[in-house]
């Protein structure tokens, strides 16, 4: 029986191998996971009502952050913070 090489062309496009399937779903989440952590990252960056928020909610986030910029030495960050937050609780 001939089937037409449009019928066939859906059948072997419908059926991809189960490995293909998982690698491409590993790089989605792996794009989304690198997004998500750049606007994390740029958050925290640019504001410091953010990092308050993160230390009272994800400290070991914060200390990520911190480890991170220090690493890039970008110092002080960290000070300036416990600073402004140690003043706001007078």
């Amino acid at each position: 029986m001939h089937v037409p090489t449009c019928v066939r062309f859906r059948l072997t496009h419908s059926m991809e191998p189960l490995g293909k399937k998982i690698f491409k779903g590993l790089l989605v989440a792996e794009l989304v996971g690198l997004l998500g952590a750049y606007f994390l990252f740029n958050k925290m960056n640019t504001s410091q009502d953010f990092r308050q928020t993160m230390s009272k909610k994800f400290p070991f986030i914060l200390e990520v952050y911190y480890r991170s910029t220090e690493q890039s030495r970008m110092y002080g960050i960290r000070e300036q913070d416990q600073e402004k937050w140690l003043k706001s609780k007078k």
